[in-house]
């Protein structure tokens, strides 16, 4: 966690930007949650158990300002919300696909690149450089597909 955020920091001094004790938090709490897709809603109900006078205008701004550095990217899955990730480390992987229930709401990951064939092909006939992908796949999950 520690070479994250101060990783992030470096990255927002490049352009006179500080990694304020609030902006932290909201980090920390992206990092801790990685797994869970949260929306600026749920990261603000984290961060405010631990800052309890930071505003959600605070988070949206973070948010944005993270985004705009790449250091977090946002999804929508369908729902009306935006989620949120931590983009990973340049050679530490490919994007990942998200497996989305729609019963239940279940977002999975799936980290394997379903998608190297295509782009090969894509850049090869279209002459095509790709930067990014993503791959939602929608339908229900072992728990919702049995009931």
């Amino acid at each position: 966690m520690r070479k994250v955020i101060s990783d992030v920091e470096e990255k927002l001094r490049t352009k006179d930007y500080k990694l304020t004790s609030r902006r932290e938090n909201i980090l920390q709490v992206l990092i801790e949650n990685q797994d869970k897709h949260l929306s600026a809603e749920e990261i603000y109900y984290l961060v405010k158990q631990r800052t309890p006078d930071v505003g959600l205008a605070t988070v949206y701004r973070t948010l944005e300002l993270f985004s705009d550095f790449a250091i977090i990217h946002s999804i929508d899955f369908g729902d009306g919300r935006k989620r949120y990730e931590l983009i990973q480390a340049e050679g530490e992987g490919h994007h990942h696909h998200h497996l989305i229930c729609l019963r239940c709401g279940k977002i999975q990951e799936v980290t394997e690149d379903l998608l190297e064939d295509l782009e090969r092909r894509v850049t090869q006939t279209y002459n095509f450089t790709i930067t990014n992908h993503q791959l939602k796949i929608f339908g229900y999950c072992k728990a919702c597909g049995e009931k």
